[in-house]
Protein backbone atom coordinates (compact mmCIF):
# COMPACT_ATOMS: atom_id res chain seq x y z
CA UNK A 1 0.00 0.00 0.00
CA UNK A 2 2.15 2.39 -1.26
CA UNK A 3 -0.20 5.78 -2.34
CA UNK A 4 -2.88 8.07 -0.64
CA UNK A 5 -4.98 9.96 -3.03
CA UNK A 6 -6.52 13.19 -2.13
CA UNK A 7 -9.66 14.35 -4.58
CA UNK A 8 -12.49 16.02 -4.79
CA UNK A 9 -15.46 14.19 -4.63
CA UNK A 10 -17.45 14.60 -8.02
CA UNK A 11 -17.51 11.41 -10.48
CA UNK A 12 -14.49 11.59 -12.34
CA UNK A 13 -12.64 11.96 -9.03
CA UNK A 14 -14.20 8.63 -7.84
CA UNK A 15 -13.52 6.99 -11.20
CA UNK A 16 -10.34 7.83 -10.29
CA UNK A 17 -9.73 6.53 -6.90
CA UNK A 18 -11.38 3.41 -8.69
CA UNK A 19 -8.73 2.90 -10.56
CA UNK A 20 -6.33 3.02 -8.03
CA UNK A 21 -7.73 0.89 -5.89
CA UNK A 22 -7.77 -1.61 -8.44
CA UNK A 23 -4.06 -1.88 -8.73
CA UNK A 24 -3.75 -2.64 -4.84
CA UNK A 25 -1.62 0.60 -4.26
CA UNK A 26 -4.17 2.20 -2.50
CA UNK A 27 -3.40 2.98 1.40
CA UNK A 28 -6.11 5.79 2.20
CA UNK A 29 -8.44 8.57 0.72
CA UNK A 30 -8.72 11.75 1.74
CA UNK A 31 -12.08 13.15 0.25
CA UNK A 32 -12.74 16.99 -0.26
CA UNK A 33 -16.37 17.79 -0.09
CA UNK A 34 -16.36 20.32 -3.06
CA UNK A 35 -19.24 22.67 -4.38
CA UNK A 36 -22.58 21.22 -6.35
CA UNK A 37 -21.61 19.35 -9.52
CA UNK A 38 -24.57 21.55 -11.34
CA UNK A 39 -24.48 25.32 -9.77
CA UNK A 40 -27.36 27.42 -9.85
CA UNK A 41 -27.17 30.34 -12.37
CA UNK A 42 -25.97 33.50 -11.02
CA UNK A 43 -28.73 35.79 -10.43
CA UNK A 44 -29.53 38.91 -12.34
CA UNK A 45 -28.24 37.64 -15.72
CA UNK A 46 -30.06 37.47 -19.27
CA UNK A 47 -32.90 35.15 -19.47
CA UNK A 48 -30.68 33.78 -22.66
CA UNK A 49 -27.76 33.23 -20.63
CA UNK A 50 -29.04 31.71 -17.86
CA UNK A 51 -30.95 29.36 -20.24
CA UNK A 52 -27.09 28.44 -21.70
CA UNK A 53 -25.94 28.19 -18.04
CA UNK A 54 -28.22 25.34 -16.93
CA UNK A 55 -28.30 23.38 -20.31
CA UNK A 56 -24.03 23.59 -20.04
CA UNK A 57 -23.99 22.41 -16.42
CA UNK A 58 -27.10 19.99 -16.81
CA UNK A 59 -25.15 18.50 -19.80
CA UNK A 60 -21.91 18.16 -17.88
CA UNK A 61 -23.83 16.43 -15.02
CA UNK A 62 -25.50 14.19 -17.49
CA UNK A 63 -22.40 13.28 -19.27
CA UNK A 64 -20.03 12.49 -16.40
CA UNK A 65 -22.35 10.44 -15.04
CA UNK A 66 -22.42 8.24 -18.31
CA UNK A 67 -19.40 8.02 -18.64
CA UNK A 68 -18.41 7.31 -14.50
CA UNK A 69 -21.82 6.00 -13.99
CA UNK A 70 -21.57 5.34 -10.33
CA UNK A 71 -21.27 7.41 -7.11
CA UNK A 72 -19.60 4.12 -5.20
CA UNK A 73 -15.94 3.17 -4.83
CA UNK A 74 -14.47 -0.01 -4.68
CA UNK A 75 -12.14 0.55 -2.06
CA UNK A 76 -12.06 -0.69 1.25
CA UNK A 77 -8.81 1.47 1.93
CA UNK A 78 -9.95 4.42 4.82
CA UNK A 79 -11.49 7.56 4.21
CA UNK A 80 -11.13 10.65 5.66
CA UNK A 81 -13.55 13.79 4.71
CA UNK A 82 -12.63 17.32 5.02
CA UNK A 83 -13.67 20.78 3.29
CA UNK A 84 -11.06 23.30 1.79
CA UNK A 85 -10.75 24.54 5.32
CA UNK A 86 -9.49 21.55 6.79
CA UNK A 87 -7.92 20.10 3.88
CA UNK A 88 -4.17 21.21 4.99
CA UNK A 89 -5.32 20.91 8.71
CA UNK A 90 -3.28 18.72 11.66
CA UNK A 91 -5.27 16.34 11.33
CA UNK A 92 -4.99 15.72 7.90
CA UNK A 93 -1.35 15.65 7.95
CA UNK A 94 -1.69 12.92 10.74
CA UNK A 95 -3.86 10.76 8.85
CA UNK A 96 -1.48 11.02 5.89
CA UNK A 97 1.33 10.11 8.12
CA UNK A 98 -0.14 7.16 10.22
CA UNK A 99 0.17 5.29 6.34
CA UNK A 100 3.77 6.03 5.44
CA UNK A 101 2.88 6.18 1.52
CA UNK A 102 5.44 6.29 -1.18
CA UNK A 103 3.44 9.05 -3.31
CA UNK A 104 0.74 11.25 -2.29
CA UNK A 105 -1.80 11.61 -5.11
CA UNK A 106 -4.07 14.80 -5.43
CA UNK A 107 -6.64 15.30 -8.10
CA UNK A 108 -9.42 17.63 -8.07
CA UNK A 109 -8.62 18.68 -4.61
CA UNK A 110 -7.63 22.39 -3.37
CA UNK A 111 -3.80 23.78 -3.20
CA UNK A 112 -1.66 21.70 -0.41
CA UNK A 113 -0.20 23.74 1.46
CA UNK A 114 3.55 24.22 1.79
CA UNK A 115 3.26 23.29 5.32
CA UNK A 116 1.14 20.16 4.79
CA UNK A 117 4.17 19.27 1.95
CA UNK A 118 6.80 19.62 4.63
CA UNK A 119 5.32 17.94 7.19
CA UNK A 120 4.75 14.95 4.85
CA UNK A 121 7.61 12.51 3.69
CA UNK A 122 6.53 11.59 0.67
CA UNK A 123 6.75 12.37 -2.99
CA UNK A 124 3.33 14.81 -4.02
CA UNK A 125 1.98 14.47 -7.33
CA UNK A 126 -1.01 16.67 -8.68
CA UNK A 127 -3.16 15.39 -11.74
CA UNK A 128 -4.41 18.18 -13.94
CA UNK A 129 -7.01 18.20 -15.70
CA UNK A 130 -5.39 20.56 -18.89
CA UNK A 131 -2.41 19.83 -20.98
CA UNK A 132 0.51 22.17 -19.12
CA UNK A 133 1.98 24.92 -20.03
CA UNK A 134 -0.29 25.49 -22.53
CA UNK A 135 -3.72 24.80 -20.21
CA UNK A 136 -3.11 25.79 -16.71
CA UNK A 137 -4.94 26.63 -13.98
CA UNK A 138 -9.15 25.96 -13.84
CA UNK A 139 -11.34 24.79 -16.51
CA UNK A 140 -8.85 23.69 -18.82
CA UNK A 141 -11.41 21.50 -20.49
CA UNK A 142 -13.24 23.98 -21.37
CA UNK A 143 -10.63 26.51 -22.89
CA UNK A 144 -9.61 24.36 -25.84
CA UNK A 145 -12.86 24.16 -27.26
CA UNK A 146 -13.37 27.79 -26.51
CA UNK A 147 -10.31 28.66 -28.54
CA UNK A 148 -10.75 26.05 -31.35
CA UNK A 149 -8.34 23.68 -30.66
CA UNK A 150 -10.16 20.58 -29.37
CA UNK A 151 -7.43 18.35 -30.10
CA UNK A 152 -5.43 20.03 -27.04
CA UNK A 153 -7.99 18.49 -24.80
CA UNK A 154 -5.78 16.54 -22.32
CA UNK A 155 -4.94 15.12 -18.69
CA UNK A 156 -1.07 16.03 -17.40
CA UNK A 157 0.52 14.53 -14.26
CA UNK A 158 3.17 16.49 -12.84
CA UNK A 159 5.01 17.16 -9.64
CA UNK A 160 3.45 19.28 -6.69
CA UNK A 161 4.73 22.74 -6.40
CA UNK A 162 3.92 26.35 -4.76
CA UNK A 163 3.27 27.26 -8.57
CA UNK A 164 -0.21 26.05 -10.25
CA UNK A 165 0.18 23.10 -12.29
CA UNK A 166 4.11 23.94 -13.08
CA UNK A 167 5.69 21.12 -11.78
CA UNK A 168 7.84 19.31 -13.90
CA UNK A 169 5.76 16.41 -15.85
CA UNK A 170 5.87 12.66 -15.71
CA UNK A 171 2.88 12.08 -17.81
CA UNK A 172 0.76 13.87 -19.93
CA UNK A 173 -2.44 11.57 -22.37
CA UNK A 174 -4.63 13.01 -25.05
CA UNK A 175 -8.01 10.85 -25.96
CA UNK A 176 -8.94 10.83 -29.85
CA UNK A 177 -11.50 12.90 -30.85
CA UNK A 178 -14.82 11.04 -31.94
CA UNK A 179 -16.92 12.19 -34.66
CA UNK A 180 -20.22 13.60 -32.55
CA UNK A 181 -17.86 14.18 -28.79
CA UNK A 182 -19.71 16.95 -26.91
CA UNK A 183 -17.56 19.43 -25.03
CA UNK A 184 -18.11 17.22 -22.14
CA UNK A 185 -17.55 13.81 -23.72
CA UNK A 186 -14.49 14.96 -24.72
CA UNK A 187 -13.72 16.00 -21.16
CA UNK A 188 -14.90 12.73 -20.06
CA UNK A 189 -13.12 10.65 -22.38
CA UNK A 190 -10.18 12.22 -21.86
CA UNK A 191 -10.35 11.52 -17.32
CA UNK A 192 -11.00 8.13 -18.91
CA UNK A 193 -8.12 7.76 -20.80
CA UNK A 194 -5.91 9.15 -18.60
CA UNK A 195 -6.99 7.07 -15.25
CA UNK A 196 -6.64 3.88 -17.31
CA UNK A 197 -3.66 4.56 -18.30
CA UNK A 198 -2.36 5.78 -14.91
CA UNK A 199 -3.86 2.87 -13.32
CA UNK A 200 -1.54 0.57 -15.95
CA UNK A 201 1.63 2.69 -15.16
CA UNK A 202 1.09 2.10 -11.57
CA UNK A 203 0.77 -1.59 -11.10
CA UNK A 204 3.96 -1.39 -13.12
CA UNK A 205 5.66 0.87 -11.02
CA UNK A 206 8.84 0.13 -8.61
CA UNK A 207 7.99 2.17 -5.94
CA UNK A 208 11.63 1.87 -4.37
CA UNK A 209 12.59 3.80 -7.56
CA UNK A 210 9.92 6.60 -8.71
CA UNK A 211 10.55 8.60 -11.85
CA UNK A 212 11.90 12.21 -11.92
CA UNK A 213 9.72 14.83 -14.06
CA UNK A 214 10.53 16.73 -17.04
CA UNK A 215 10.75 19.99 -16.27
CA UNK A 216 8.32 22.52 -17.97
CA UNK A 217 10.01 24.28 -20.84
CA UNK A 218 7.55 27.51 -21.28
CA UNK A 219 5.71 28.90 -18.64
CA UNK A 220 2.18 29.09 -20.93
CA UNK A 221 -1.31 30.56 -19.89
CA UNK A 222 -3.10 30.00 -15.79
CA UNK A 223 -6.37 30.34 -17.02
CA UNK A 224 -8.19 31.74 -13.05
CA UNK A 225 -12.01 30.92 -12.44
CA UNK A 226 -12.32 34.78 -13.10
CA UNK A 227 -11.87 34.13 -16.33
CA UNK A 228 -14.87 32.06 -17.42
CA UNK A 229 -18.02 34.04 -18.19
CA UNK A 230 -21.42 32.53 -19.34
CA UNK A 231 -21.16 34.43 -22.46
CA UNK A 232 -18.49 32.06 -23.92
CA UNK A 233 -21.12 29.42 -23.79
CA UNK A 234 -22.84 31.15 -26.93
CA UNK A 235 -19.42 30.00 -29.01
CA UNK A 236 -20.20 26.80 -27.71
CA UNK A 237 -23.43 26.39 -28.30
CA UNK A 238 -25.04 28.98 -30.51
CA UNK A 239 -22.31 29.36 -33.30
CA UNK A 240 -20.70 25.56 -33.34
CA UNK A 241 -23.99 24.05 -31.70
CA UNK A 242 -21.27 22.21 -29.87
CA UNK A 243 -20.09 20.19 -32.65
CA UNK A 244 -16.65 21.68 -32.61
CA UNK A 245 -14.25 18.65 -32.99
CA UNK A 246 -16.52 17.47 -36.15
CA UNK A 247 -15.86 20.54 -37.41
CA UNK A 248 -11.59 19.91 -36.85
CA UNK A 249 -12.42 16.31 -38.25
CA UNK A 250 -13.59 17.73 -41.14
CA UNK A 251 -10.78 20.29 -42.03
CA UNK A 252 -13.01 23.26 -41.37
CA UNK A 253 -10.48 24.03 -37.63
CA UNK A 254 -7.18 23.38 -38.49
CA UNK A 255 -4.49 24.17 -35.76
CA UNK A 256 -1.65 22.48 -33.33
CA UNK A 257 -1.31 18.90 -32.24
CA UNK A 258 -0.24 18.20 -28.68
CA UNK A 259 3.46 16.94 -28.02
CA UNK A 260 2.76 14.99 -25.20
CA UNK A 261 5.41 14.36 -22.77
CA UNK A 262 6.11 10.96 -20.52
CA UNK A 263 8.72 10.06 -18.03
CA UNK A 264 7.19 6.98 -16.14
Amino acid sequence: MSIIIITGDHPRHKYLVNCIASTGCLAAWVQEKRESFVPEPPQNIAKDLKYLFVKHFALRDEVENQFFNSNDTITDAPILQVSASTLNADKTVNFVNHFAPKIILSYGCHKLSKDFMQNVNSKFWNIHGGLSPDYRGTITHFWPRYFLEPQMTGMTLHETTDFLDAGAIILQTAAAMNRGDSLHMLASRNVMHFCEILKSKISQMNMEQLPQGIIQKNYGKVFMSSDWRVEHLHLIYNLYHDRIVDAVLDGHIKGREPELIEAI
